[in-house]
C-alpha cells in the first residue's frame, strides 16, 4: 500500500530542512515521541541505524529506521522496522518561492504480518494515509511558529 502526501509550509527551504533534520523536533509533530537512539553509523548520514521509541497511553512502540538517503536540503529517504510491519518514507523538500517550501511525501507498507494492524490497513486504510498527513500538518503549525532570521546560523 502506497500513499501520497504533499503540503506547503510557509518558510523558506533552510529553515523547514533544518528543522526537519533535527530529532529533538520529533516530539513536536510526532504525538508519542520519546527519544531516539544511534544504533550504528553517523547519525543523519545514509546508514545510520536507530531506535525510536512512542508511547500512546499505556502502549508503547519501537521503531527501527535504516536512513537509506540522506540528500537534504532537497530529499530524505528511510526503512522504518517495526516487529510487526516495514515501511519505506521519502521525502522531498521543493521551493515553491523564497519564503515558501512544499513538503511531499511518498510512504509504502512493504509488510504487515500481525492480524489487527492487518485488519485495520484491509477496513480502515485512510486511518494510515491521516496519521500521516496529521503530521504533515503539525510539523507545518511548528515550522510556520520558527523564526526566520535564524535559518543561517548552524552552530
Amino acid at each position: 500500500m502506497k500513499f501520497k502526501s504533499s503540503i506547503d509550509i510557509a518558510k523558506p527551504i533552510a529553515l523547514v530542512t533544518k528543522i526537519f533534520a533535527n530529532p529533538e523536533n520529533l516530539k513536536e509533530f510526532q504525538e508519542g515521541f520519546q527519544k531516539k537512539e544511534l544504533i550504528s553509523g553517523t547519525a543523519g548520514q545514509n546508514g545510520a541505524v536507530s531506535k525510536m521509541y512512542y508511547a500512546y497511553g499505556k502502549r508503547t512502540m519501537e521503531l527501527v529506521e535504516t536512513i537509506t538517503a540522506n540528500n537534504l536540503p532537497d530529499s530524505f529517504e528511510a526503512h522504518y522496522h517495526h516487529k510487526h510491519m516495514d515501511n519505506t518514507y521519502k521525502c522531498t523538500f521543493t521551493p515553491v518561492d523564497e519564503n515558501t517550501t512544499r513538503y511531499e511525501t511518498e510512504t509504502v507498507y512493504t509488510r504487515i504480518d500481525w492480524i489487527m494492524p492487518r485488519l485495520m490497513f484491509i477496513f480502515f486504510k485512510s486511518m494510515y494515509r491521516k496519521q500521516g498527513e496529521k503530521w504533515m500538518n503539525n510539523f507545518k503549525v511548528f515550522v510556520e511558529k520558527q523564526q526566520t532570521d535564524n535559518t543561517t546560523n548552524d552552530e
